[in-house]
């Protein structure tokens, strides 16, 4: 509480309290401003919601775009050892072929009678190492046990790891590549007893197509994932085995997916939307965007869009895409993939097409500028991520619009918060004035009518 006051010492009211109903009065017009800025934070996050979903609708549309969308495919094995997965784009066709081998990590071990045995060979304090056939790295050992040498071939930071085992026949070091393959297959020199045994020796993965001699071929892999044969298709193997065949399908689904996915997006915008504008008559508190008819025309564009149909191809209708009668879009999947089976090429186009007239532009200063112009000519995934970028801008403008608001009602505030500290304290001052001057009155009062009473009275 600013300043001090005489509370009621000679007038007997509570002038605090007094000064606190005064000063609530004067703060009706800061309340007001308050009130206007928690209303602008409430319409900013309205702004940022359909931004969001706006965002969403972009994504998804441009997803639409990629041939990747439509290119789609699901692979099947014959056998359970044989695991195949593709990538977008993935090729379809089918091959049969042998699993001559798989990729394994070489091992190796040296045997030692115990863990204190000396296990560099004499006079030597180096262990060499050679990976694929390339020059040996040569490693200093500072202590001649299995351990000491597999502690200083672990500091090294190679891709042959060491480790020492007891075992019922002795002390065992043992090496091993981390990973699969000849390529990574290794040479080591400088132990005692010579060089270790390979237990695992490194090998590649290998699948044989047909007859190598009359014109099949072999394909060698480093690693158990062998990619190639298929185009877009990887095939995993995991044990030698025949007359495996592995197949790849269009995967007409997986695009009905996406094409639902996109339809979905643009739903959650037009819900969005509707929840944020809704205006419902007698409702006791307002969505944040009521009645806001930038907002409400973007759902209404969206709609339009869909409505409108394709120039080569008529209405959307006819791949599974129509209106209902509550302002959504529906998605028939069956009708989709009964479209897409018939003429997978024009329903493609019915979504992804673009009109050649209308392209992104160049500023200036180099700065890309995205199409804003939507045709008839264009698919409905291309219209809708104009339109969703087109839309996000003019969200985007609305929200800085409401954040300079803010700003500015933020500044008043602040004064008003000046100014009503001066006012408490004048009021504070012209109570406490009062209250003194009243004071006086009173002791002038008690003079008087102490000077009355001593006269004399008359006879």
């Amino acid at each position: 509480m600013a300043g001090s006051t005489v509370d009621g010492l000679v007038s007997g009211m509570s002038t605090s309290a007094l000064i606190s109903q005064l000063m609530q009065v004067e703060r009706i017009p800061q309340t007001q401003l308050q009130t206007k800025v928690s209303t602008q934070e409430k319409v900013q996050s309205a702004y940022q919601s359909i931004n969001t979903k706006l965002a969403s609708l972009k994504t998804a549309a441009d997803d639409m775009l990629k041939d990747t969308s439509w290119q789609l495919a699901k692979v099947t094995s014959s056998s359970t050892s044989v695991t195949p997965t593709t990538t977008a784009g993935a090729v379809p066709g089918s091959i049969t072929f042998k699993v001559d081998s798989v990729a394994k990590a070489q091992v190796s071990t040296a045997r030692y009678a115990s863990a204190t045995d000396p296990a560099l060979a004499g006079g030597v304090t180096k262990v060499g190492i050679s990976i694929g056939g390339a020059a040996a790295v040569e490693i200093d050992v500072t202590t001649n046990t299995p351990q000491g040498v597999a502690d200083a071939i672990n500091a090294k930071g190679l891709s042959v790891r060491a480790s020492v085992v007891t075992t019922n026949e002795g002390t065992v070091l043992q090496l091993s590549s981390t990973k699969t393959g000849t390529a990574s297959g290794f040479a080591v020199t400088g132990l005692a007893g010579g060089p270790p045994v390979d237990i695992v020796p490194a090998s590649n993965a290998e699948i044989i197509v047909g007859d190598p001699t009359a014109g099949g071929y072999t394909v060698t892999s480093g690693t158990n994932a062998i990619s190639g044969v298929l185009s877009g298709t990887t095939i995993n193997v995991t044990k030698e085995e025949d007359n495996v065949t592995v197949t790849v399908d269009p995967d007409n689904g997986a695009v009905a997916d996406k094409v639902k996915a996109f339809i979905d997006s643009a739903n959650a915008v037009l819900s969005e939307v509707g929840t944020q504008t809704a205006n419902t008559p007698g409702a006791k508190t307002k969505q944040p965007l009521a009645g806001n008819f930038t907002v409400r025309q973007i759902a209404q564009t969206v709609l339009g869009q869909v409505g409108a149909g394709q120039n080569d191809y008529g209405s959307f209708s006819q791949l599974g895409v129509e209106l209902d009668s509550s302002g959504k879009l529906t998605f028939d999947r069956d009708q989709f993939l009964k479209a897409y089976a018939a003429d997978p090429v024009k329903v493609k186009n019915a979504i992804t097409a673009q009109d050649p007239a209308v392209q992104e532009t160049t500023a200036p200063d180099g700065t890309k500028i995205p199409k804003s112009q939507v045709t008839a000519v264009m698919g409905l995934a291309e219209r809708l991520s104009i339109i969703s970028n087109n839309s996000t801008t003019t969200v985007k403008a609305a929200i800085d619009g409401s954040k300079s608001l803010v700003t500015d009602l933020t500044k008043r505030i602040e004064a008003w918060d000046l100014r009503l500290t001066k006012r408490e304290e004048t009021l504070r001052r012209q109570f406490t004035g009062l209250e003194v001057a009243l004071g006086k009155l009173n002791q002038q009062s008690s003079w008087l009518a102490g000077q009355i009473s001593s006269l004399p009275k008359a006879e």
